[in-house]
């Protein structure tokens, strides 16, 4: 069995979860079952254990999952938690009780998707965590905290990309977390409809601006080490045409030396994670 095993709820040793686990290869050993709701990437889903005398104790199991927690309301044949995956593809949790685990089950996170809505339209994003983990998880906090919401694109240069998500209407930067690091090369290219992450010219600067290309940009990947690239971590998979209007509006100077804003204001709606 290969991965790291995250320990539930339970108090146990690090040997007895190795242990426990390798016994789990013959299969679910009793009448305990284990069921989820629809799971997403980043996002915390619901796991019901039903099944026998599971007050008697029991440990849920989950490698790739974060924040297990057990929620209020057990019962003698029903226990539910609070998982959120770290990875997408099959997931694989287990109920253990005693030295045996009773059961195993794989459920399936799809690639996450983020919905974008724009005073222009609307665009789908579809996310690539295992290609771009850290700069994903990044992006995807952002949107569960609310952070894009009225905030504009504010570089526009046609034949090449459009940039958002830092400053509002009057051209004031939003506060954001903390720089993420540059994660290059990871397999992915500056091609149409690619999403990547805006930053200075400091490799480990990027925050919270992104922007899509709307030609194929291959001039933006990684090279080496000084000339690192620009982060992609996604694509637009509906909606490309709201990015290629975008492209296209009229473009000035505005504020404090910006060059290639729009003239009229193109305003992020809404993000939300939608799978």
């Amino acid at each position: 069995m290969k991965g790291k095993y995250v320990k539930s709820i339970a108090t146990t040793t690090a040997g007895f979860l190795i242990s426990v686990l390798l016994a789990s290869c013959g299969g679910g050993l009793d009448e305990t079952s284990i069921t989820a709701g629809p799971l997403m990437y980043h996002s915390p889903g619901h796991f019901t254990v039903e099944g026998p005398n599971l007050d008697k104790g029991i440990t849920f199991v989950a490698p790739l999952c974060s924040g297990i927690g057990e929620i209020a309301g057990s019962t003698p044949t029903r226990r539910d938690y609070n998982c959120t995956p770290t990875a997408t593809g099959t997931i694989v949790v287990y109920v253990v009780g005693g030295n045996v685990v009773l059961r195993s089950a794989g459920f399936g996170v799809p690639l996450p998707q983020v919905s974008l809505k724009t005073s222009m339209g609307d665009m789908l994003l579809e996310l690539d965590p295992s290609k771009a983990p850290l700069t994903v998880d990044n992006f995807l906090q952002y949107v569960a905290d609310g952070f894009y919401p009225n905030l504009i694109f504010h570089r526009v240069i046609p034949n090449f990309m459009v940039q958002g998500g830092g400053f509002d209407s009057a051209l004031v930067q939003a506060t954001t977390r903390a720089p993420i690091k540059l994660e290059t090369p990871n397999g992915l290219s500056n091609m149409r409809g690619s999403v990547a992450m805006a930053r200075t010219s400091i490799p480990d600067s990027a925050t919270s601006q992104f922007f899509i290309s709307v030609v194929d940009n291959p001039s933006m990947d990684y090279v080496n080490a000084t000339q690192p690239g620009y982060a992609v971590f996604g694509k637009v998979v509906d909606g490309m045409s709201v990015a290629d209007a975008i492209a296209a509006v009229p473009t000035g100077p505005r504020g404090n030396g910006m060059t290639d804003v729009p003239l009229t204001d193109v305003v992020i709606l809404s993000a939300t994670q939608t799978r």
